[in-house]
Parts: C-alpha cells; structure tokens; sequence
C-alpha cells in the first residue's frame, strides 16, 4: 500500500510574452529614480541570471481560479476517477482571484470553491479549501492530503497550484519579467501499489527572513500608495535558499531511507534557473556524491516562474514526455522541493 499521484495536469496559458516585449519597459530603481543601463542590457542580464526567455499570461477573462479547473480537469480525467468521490479540493494560491487590468484580490469564497462549483461536484463531504504558503503551497497541499489519507479521514483528494502572477506585479520593477501564471493539478489517493510519498519536511523561516517576500507600492513615485504590488529583495532570496533547501532535501530524503544514488529526479520550484542549479549543486556535495545528468528538469526558460504551479506543470510535463531527456519510470526515486514567501521550504521524497 503506498499514497500515489494517481492523476497529473496543467493549464499552461497560451498568450506567450518573450522578453523582448519588455524593451519599452520604464524600469526602475528603488527610489524611483531610472537606470543608467539600457533596457536591452538590463533584460540581457536578467535571462543570465533567471534562464528565463519567455513566460505565459492568462488570457484577459481567466482568472486563477478557471486556471485551476481546467488543470483539475486534465487530472480527474487522468487518474480516471468520478470528482464525486473526491473527499478533499486543496487550492494553492498566493492573491486569489484578480481580474485582468485590476489588482484588486477576491478570496472569497475560496479559490477551492470556485473549482468544486466549476467541476459541479454535489458531494457536500467533498471539502474544499485554500492554502496560502507562497511558492511552496502546492507541496504542501500534498503533506496535507497524505496527511488526511494516512489518518482515516480521505480517500482520494485533488491538490492544486495555481496563480497569475502577472497582475500583481509593478511594470516599473525589473523582477515583473520574471512573474508568469500557469496551473498544476494532482490526484492525491492511496492505492495497493508499494512506494508513493515515502517522507516529507517542511520548515518556516521567519525570525528576520518573513519579509524577503512581500507587498508595496509601485516604483513610480506619483503611484498610489495604497495599490500593492509583490516586491522581494532577490539578493536576500538567493542567498537563503542555496544556504537552506539543500539540507532540506537531505533531511528529507535521509527520512525516506533511500540512498543518493538511487535519486533519479529534483522537482524543484521553477525560481530562478541559477539558483535551481545552485541548490541541487549543493545537495549533492553534501553527500560527497556526483551529480548524475539529467537529474534536474528545468522549464523556467520558457514558462517563467508561475509560483505554486511551477512544480506540478513540471511534473506533468515530464510525465507527458514533454522535457527533452526527462522522464520518469516506475520504481523511480524522486524529490520534490519548494522555497518561497514566508520564508517557507518543503520537500516530499516519492517512488514512482
């Protein structure tokens, strides 16, 4: 017996933004005041840093919400499952539900909700709720719903990841390139098949690293001082997620009781291209253990960072054969990790 992800799928908006479309961007500093760099010599050394070539938006009348469904859609339909039998709807999100041209969030009722009243659900024993994590939301859904099927209470659950960065953030910043909106779902279910989620950790950071993340007024000096856009200080960001994820890892995989070489993927939240490279870098010298090829999907080139969705589209994209030379069999050891506002990390160990 063992806790699968019986059923995957995304919603990976179709409106494509290279970063070419940001050369008439007014980018600018903290204090507002403009760069002396050029705007091609700023988005030159953005992509250096992120990897990140293009990204996608939602279109004008998708909101997170809608974005959630139809990858709950590409789930339920993949684990072949009735969404009547569904016990739980848990949603990751960071802003809820923003309509296109307003930054105004509507939480209310839950992004859940609005999945459950979209797939037409009746089971009034199917709950639904939010999670509001950061980055990391998505996985921690998943603890969660493990968490629920270990203790007697669930069955089956739907865990979802989504948001649309994309309206939250200031067009003045330089770090709005790095924003995207996207959706991954999954079907969380214990069946007879051995292995599945074999460990997990999750740690919260927030004795002087709460607000490396956070919300504030735009960079244009005669903004309105009440909208709030998403800010984060990258420097501070960098620096603690390769000084704090890759002991996570560790400790979570030390937990499954499997060994390094047995690893054959990271499932790393999509950040920054470098700084996922950094981290796994990392993880492995604590092992004294070589770093195998191919060990680290990466589609932040060209999907940019989408926060709770970045994980499970990965994990659907290289169950789909849709990562060059990504794939995962059965018998595979995987990690998946996430760090992000909070400042949050986790982590789940899983055999495929």
């Amino acid at each position: 017996m063992g806790i699968h992800i019986t059923g995957v799928g995304s919603c990976i908006p179709s409106h494509t933004k290279k970063n070419e479309a940001f050369l008439n961007h007014s980018f600018l500093d903290t204090d507002g005041s403009p760069f002396n760099n050029e705007n091609d010599d700023i988005i030159e050394k953005f992509k250096a840093i992120t990897g990140i070539e293009e990204r996608r938006y939602a279109k004008p009348d998708q909101a997170a919400s809608d974005l959630a469904f139809l990858a709950a859609e590409k789930a339920i339909e993949d684990a072949a499952l009735d969404p009547e039998t569904l016990d739980y709807i848990i949603v990751a999100h960071n802003f809820g539900d923003i309509k296109h041209g307003c930054i105004q969030t509507e939480m209310l009722p839950s992004l859940a909700t609005r999945v459950k009243h979209q797939l037409q659900i009746k089971n009034p024993n199917c709950v639904a709720y939010d999670v509001i994590f950061g980055c990391p939301g998505w996985i921690e859904g998943v603890i969660q719903a493990q968490a629920f099927i270990k203790a007697g209470m669930a069955k089956k659950c739907l865990v979802i990841g989504a948001d649309t960065l994309s309206r939250i953030t200031d067009s003045s910043d330089r770090d709005s390139m790095i924003f995207a909106d996207g959706a991954g779902a999954t079907i969380i279910e214990e069946t007879d098949k051995e292995g599945g989620i074999l460990s997990h950790c999750t740690q919260s950071f927030s004795n002087g690293e709460a607000f490396y993340i956070y919300a504030a007024k735009s960079y244009e000096s005669d903004a309105d001082p009440s909208d709030k856009y998403i800010k984060m200080y990258g420097r501070k960001v960098y620096e603690f997620a390769i000084s704090h994820v890759p002991q996570a890892l560790k400790n979570c995989l030390d937990e499954s009781g499997e060994e390094i070489g047995a690893l054959s993927k990271v499932f790393l939240h999509q950040a920054n291209e470098k700084m996922d490279e950094a981290i796994v870098k990392r993880f492995y010298r604590l092992y004294r253990h070589p770093q195998p090829e191919n060990v680290l999907p990466i589609s932040i080139q060209k999907l940019g960072n989408s926060s709770v969705a970045t994980v499970p589209t990965l994990l659907d994209l290289v169950k789909r054969n849709q990562m060059k030379n990504h794939i995962v069999q059965e018998g595979d050891i995987a990690l998946f990790a996430s760090v992000g506002a909070g400042m949050n990390i986790n982590a789940f160990s899983y055999k495929f």
